[in-house]
């Protein structure tokens, strides 16, 4: 309502200073039409003081709006005497309203982008703003009246094997020049309205920091029948009964029906680890560095070697359950964006994933989520189960994706006393939501070291791990069989609600021989 009647008050209080100049001398009409052009401006001032804008912005529009409405209410003043000059320069001013300025003063509130995402700190990334989903059996360029209108130029959002078995293919991400950015309210809606388009959302970006613990692990002395060095830093392995799980594997001759391939979509993995390198399978030499740290400290996780005299352990005893494969969907710095995700989360499961990890995510809207549940069904088809973390923020995971995508199994992180970590964010919203180690995680960074870090992105390889030896032993689970197994099997917590169950992973196994 405000939006309209900016630019309306702001017409209607120009037309009436120019029409009190030019029937000055008509004293009941010059009356009528001074009370016109007030009235407009008290309402013209309203409807600039509650813009959503900030102050200066405000300010700076008021000063143009009053200089041009002065300046051109001057120059119809002098020439009010000649009625044939003063027709041309009103038919002029009528066509450059039409053509220029009618867009300009609608297009002048909101400042910027939609206010919904500042209130919810979403950022979008600069070169693609939107993912638009257009209607199956029809073009983008249908949408020519919008795309020329701002100048917006797209591109296919997503690439996929096997594009007839979704709808992603039909997905289109679309790019708003420079200085339209703040548009974007209207141009989203445009398109909203647009009977061809089935979906519109923003394309977010997200930024994964690695909090680097300050404390040292927990040190515990159990006997695990392996020769890692580190074991001992592993508080986790203690709570998680991983004595037990070896045991199990070996008292009952459990072998796999394939080596499960969990694929960790991060920064990037040091391919070349000592830790690592054994156990990791390259898709492509461009995946398999990380500057960053981030996820070769989440592969170590899921799949560090076993037994091999060096660093720490997984789940697998003997290195015959799991192989790591990393995809680079966040750059050097940490930072990636959702369509960015999105391809990694394709290019996995046209690879043959069984399991993808992704400790990663941000602020969203449970809303937003189609194109993210999208992709989670098409790994889901092609046999992959997708685990994603939680997030940290203290805060309700149905406000973050992927965490709160349909079909992935979220993770929410405990600490050394099996408390939801004071990070962590909660997942009772959430379909499928499990708990996993995530304080004071010790685990393999770059160029043959090792740090503890704390976060639900620690958490979340755990889990993924063990979804890995479960896959690698039945290899048909799906998602929800998987879950079940986790839940049904799983330790309560201090606050089991909030988290979830806690993983157990000899209990898991037990449960499945």
């Amino acid at each position: 309502m405000l939006e309209q009647l900016y630019p309306l008050s702001y017409i209607v209080a120009f037309t009436g200073l120019v029409g009190w100049f030019y029937f000055q001398h008509n004293e009941k009409l010059s009356s009528l039409l001074r009370f016109v052009f007030f009235a407009a401006i008290v309402a013209y001032g309203v409807s600039l003081f509650m813009a959503d804008a900030e102050i200066s912005y405000k300010f700076s529009t008021m000063f143009r709006d009053l200089l041009i409405i002065s300046g051109v209410s001057a120059g119809f003043s002098m020439i009010r005497k000649n009625p044939k000059v003063f027709l041309l320069m009103g038919l002029c001013t009528a066509l450059i309203y039409n053509f220029y300025f009618k867009e300009v003063l609608e297009q002048t509130f909101p400042q910027t982008s939609i206010s919904e995402i500042a209130r919810t700190d979403l950022k979008l990334d600069q070169d693609w703003e939107l993912l638009v989903e257009i209607d199956e059996g029809h073009s983008i360029k249908e949408l020519s009246r919008v795309l020329q209108k701002y100048d917006l130029s797209f591109e296919a959002a997503f690439e996929m094997e096997q594009s007839s078995t979704t709808e992603l293919d039909n997905y289109f991400v679309i790019n708003i020049p420079e200085g339209k950015e703040h548009l974007i309210s209207k141009i989203k809606a445009l398109l909203s309205q647009n009977e061809l388009v089935d979906w519109v959302e923003e394309n977010e970006t997200i930024n994964v920091e690695p909090m680097k613990s300050t404390l040292e692990p927990s040190k515990r002395n159990k006997d695990y029948g392996i020769n890692d060095p580190a074991l001992s830093e592993l508080w986790g392995f203690d709570e998680m009964q991983v004595a037990d799980l070896y045991s199990l594997i070996k008292s009952k001759n459990i072998k796999p029906k394939k080596k499960a391939r969990v694929f960790i979509l991060d920064t990037g993995v040091d391919a070349k680890h000592e830790d690592l390198a054994a156990n990791y399978k390259s898709l492509s030499s461009k995946y398999d560095k990380d500057v960053k740290g981030h996820g070769t400290h989440c592969a170590g996780i899921a799949g560090a070697i076993s037994n091999n005299g060096i660093g720490v352990a997984s789940f697998s005893p003997n290195n015959q359950f799991v192989e790591l494969t990393s995809i680079k969907v966040l750059a050097d710095f940490g930072g990636g964006t959702q369509r960015g995700i999105i391809n990694g989360m394709l290019e996995a499961a046209d690879n043959g994933a069984d399991v993808i990890s992704m400790s990663l995510g941000g602020r969203s809207n449970s809303s937003r989520q189609k194109a993210y549940s999208d992709a989670v069904k098409y790994c889901n088809n092609k046999g992959a189960i997708v685990i994603v973390a939680a997030g940290n923020s203290n805060a309700d995971a149905t406000g973050f994706a992927p965490a709160s995508a349909k079909g992935v199994i979220t993770v929410a992180a405990v600490d050394t006393l099996l408390n939801r970590a004071s990070f962590s964010n909660t997942v009772n919203n959430i379909d499928m939501g499990i708990a996993a180690p995530g304080v004071k995680i010790y685990s393999t960074t770059p160029d043959n070291t090792y740090n503890t870090f704390n976060g639900t992105s620690m958490a979340t390889p755990y889990v993924a791990g063990l979804v890995g030896v479960m896959k690698s032993i039945q290899p048909d689970l799906t998602t929800k069989e998987v879950y079940k197994l986790l839940k049904d099997t799983g330790k309560a917590t201090g606050d089991t609600k909030s988290t979830g169950m806690f993983i157990q992973p000899a209990s898991v196994l037990s449960k499945m021989n």
